[in-house]
């Protein structure tokens, strides 16, 4: 399995067969790994000469890279040799094959998403030598990951009856569970196909842009960036041309699901138990590494020296080829590097919702659901003391800037209401109600809202979470109906902008200050604020006068749909193609 190529790649290995028909697609019955990886535990206490360690084709093992040296094996004066450390490393994309190797001790290590991890846990269970401890996570997917969708699909409900093609064992299982659990979906409500591939290397291959492409009966499948851009004829609307399909776009890409897919290094528990000290150094030589590679980045054109050193390094490991630089540029760009700070805030802040506890517990009780694993296991972290691991470490700071820019969210907002298109681009929506003349919305009346939308802000924090308020029209349309002037009119439809702007910015104070008070911070910038008064009314059979007005047919009927005018409307909305909208570290 390889997680990630660049665009070059791709198109290099497409070009091999473009002469080619279409290639039937070989699915697969999704099995438990314990099915598949029937390897017995060795132990792995004791080991002589240097110590192997997998990698996977993503941008975050570029880091890991130039830790050693940009070599496979420790060069001295890197930061692995500094450590005191002798590292072979082995890239192994096969997961099942690394879990193989894990077990039998030809390495202690398992490197992967922490899903493909948890998916492996019925085997590493087996014995306590192999159990998994996992000690540090590398990235965030930030952009390297996309849902792919045929034409008439808009949002994720619509996937409710569809067929989605995922490489099975990969990195993008979770992330099909996470967006179908968001949507109000379970995996019994989409029809599933398994491939063994993620990307199309030879005539025998199958992955999910190959099933989507070939076989008409799929409408969905994950796929990394350069696969997405190729479907959609390079990320707008599939021409049904070259290797895209028609009407294909890209539905949700992890630029802004940016917190779903998380790559971690874990260990076997026997050689954590006997190696402790030599853990803990890989650890701190892998955060180093991750600040001076971000540096080297920034700095590549006063220091093109040390960059062309670093990036040839990790494409030769990464990609085969050392002439592979911008590939491999391209995949540090999909990778979003947590650092110190991340790791602090991943393994020990058990508030924050994207955490490895709560991260864990979600994956396993979905793959639980897709019957990957037969029970959930217990997955340990280190536990470390992160005051040791800070040596070395320029940037300890906690502090998070804002992400959004407000102001160009402010207007993105104003824009959409005045061209009464705010759901463009709604992910997820949904509503609470308040009484008349309510103005506070206190955290235990609408707890299960709160909690939505902060577990929404955390796990999608590329998207913008709008806050809409409604006013009940009635009191307008009775003034109309009395045959009111336009000076009345507007006045009381500004009125109940103003108010009903109130009221959502009220909701939005009382979520941040409850995730404050549950230990979670959101960024108050992901928030846009609207205040739309009696204009939307959700009436049934409401309509519009030759103005644009509502007309009398929007009045409350009963008295169930007048409560249910008095309302503030949550969108989760992709702002991907708003670059100015969202500025992500």
């Amino acid at each position: 399995m390889i997680r990630r190529v660049g665009k070059a790649a791709v198109a290099a290995a497409a070009a091999l067969f473009l002469v080619l028909p279409a290639q039937a697609i070989n699915y697969m019955t999704l099995k438990p790994m314990s099915q598949v990886v029937r390897t017995g535990a060795q132990s792995c206490a004791a080991q002589s000469g240097p110590t192997r360690v997998p990698v996977i084709a993503w941008g975050g093992d570029i880091a890991t890279s130039y830790a050693n040296g940009s070599k496979k094996r420790t060069v001295a004066g890197s930061l692995m040799d500094k450590a005191h450390l002798n590292i072979e490393l082995y890239r192994q994309d096969d997961f099942a094959k690394q879990v193989a190797d894990y077990m039998s001790c030809r390495t202690p290590f398992l490197r992967g998403t922490l899903g493909m991890l948890t998916a492996a846990s019925d085997v590493t269970s087996r014995d306590p030598r192999t159990d998994m401890v996992v000690i540090y996570q590398m990235t965030w997917s930030a952009g390297g990951d996309a849902l792919v969708v045929r034409q008439g699909i808009e949002k994720p409900a619509d996937l409710k009856g569809k067929t989605i093609a995922v490489q099975a064992y990969g990195p993008h299982m979770d992330y099909l569970t996470t967006i179908l659990r968001d949507a109000g979906l379970k995996p019994g409500d989409v029809h599933i196909k398994w491939v063994r591939d993620l990307i199309e290397l030879d005539h025998t291959s199958s992955s999910p842009a190959m099933a989507l492409r070939s076989d008409s009966s799929v409408d969905a499948a994950f796929v990394i960036s350069p696969d997405a851009l190729a479907l959609t004829s390079g990320g707008a609307v599939g021409t049904g041309g070259e290797d895209s399909v028609r009407g294909a776009h890209i539905l949700l890409s992890t630029k802004t699901a940016n917190r779903v897919i998380s790559d971690v290094y874990a260990v076997r528990r026997d050689y954590f138990d006997s190696h402790k000290a030599k853990v803990q150094a890989f650890v701190n030589a892998l955060m180093q590494a991750d600040e001076q590679t971000r540096t080297l980045f920034k700095e590549r054109q006063t220091r093109a020296s040390d960059y062309k050193t670093m990036i040839e390094g990790a494409a030769l490991l990464l990609l085969d080829s050392a002439d592979a630089v911008e590939d491999t540029a391209a995949m540090y760009g999909d990778a979003e590097f947590v650092g110190f700070s991340g790791n602090v805030r991943f393994f020990t802040d058990l508030a924050y919702p994207r955490g490895f506890k709560p991260l864990t517990t979600e994956i396993q009780s979905s793959f639980e659901q897709l019957g990957l694993l037969s029970s959930a296991k217990p997955i340990a972290d280190a536990g470390w003391s992160y005051n040791n691991l800070a040596v070395g470490i320029s940037d300890t700071s906690m502090a998070e800037a804002p992400r959004f820019n407000k102001s160009a969210v402010d207007q993105l907002v104003a824009r959409r209401q005045s061209q009464n298109s705010a759901s463009e681009g709604e992910l997820f929506r949904f509503e609470i109600y308040f009484a008349p003349n309510q103005n506070t919305f206190p955290a235990d009346q609408y707890r299960a809202a709160f909690d939505q939308v902060i577990n929404l802000a955390s796990t999608y924090g590329g998207a913008l979470l709008t806050i809409e308020g409604h006013s009940d029209p009635l009191g307008y349309l009775r003034r109309k109906k009395a045959g009111a002037s336009v000076i009345e009119l507007s006045s009381i439809k500004q009125a109940s902008r103003n108010l009903s702007y109130t009221r959502a910015n009220a909701v939005r104070q009382s979520i941040i200050n409850y995730a404050h008070s549950k230990g979670i911070t959101l960024d108050p910038s992901q928030f846009g604020v609207s205040g739309l008064g009696v204009s939307r009314p959700n009436t049934p059979g409401c309509s519009y006068d030759a103005t644009g007005d509502i007309s009398l047919t929007c009045a409350p009927k009963t008295k169930a749909q007048w409560n249910a005018t008095r309302r503030v409307v949550f969108r989760v909305i992709q702002v991907e193609a708003e670059p100015d909208v969202f500025r992500p570290l």
